[in-house]
């Protein structure tokens, strides 16, 4: 296979941008992810993969419980400042405003919607782990559009 081309290839993947946060015991973790889909309607179910070298990992192992937080096309750069180790201030991760969901995972006040989910699998291959998760909740703030990598100018696959 030619690794130029398998990487043009898979970069044709549309992907939106997210902040997934999860919280195990007392802490919290977050972490921009791109690599999700909707995979079944009844349960509601989606597939997330989280890099197995972050801090998010180990948290929604242990927690099994995570939000997605569902940024607006304009928020490219709280996509950016999850990019970046986590600060936890008062109420606010890496600078932004947070409660804390249903499910106890913490929620972005500026995500214009969010999705409480509840790992039912794990598949851990490669170098991300896939989670399947049911949606145990969702909110919405406001309508808008989702910012998509594509238009960040970012690349993540290949």
């Amino acid at each position: 296979m030619d690794k130029d081309v398998k990487k043009k290839v898979l970069r044709q993947i549309t992907y939106g941008m997210y902040v997934m946060t999860a919280k195990a015991g007392e802490e919290l973790a977050s972490g921009t992810v791109n690599w999700l889909s909707q995979a079944s309607f009844n349960p509601p179910l989606i597939m997330v993969a989280v890099k197995g070298d972050s801090s998010l990992q180990p948290a929604v192992a242990k927690a099994k419980t995570f939000t997605v937080n569902v940024l607006s096309a304009s928020q490219k750069q709280v996509a950016e400042d999850f990019f970046r180790p986590l600060k936890v201030e008062g109420n606010k991760m890496s600078g932004h405003s947070f409660r804390p969901g249903a499910n106890g995972a913490p929620v972005l006040d500026e995500a214009y919607c969010h999705i409480e989910c509840k790992v039912t699998d794990t598949i851990a291959r490669g170098d991300h782990t896939v989670y399947v998760a049911e949606v145990t909740e969702v909110g919405q703030a406001r309508d808008d559009k989702p910012l998509e990598m594509w238009h960040t100018g970012w690349f993540y696959g290949g």
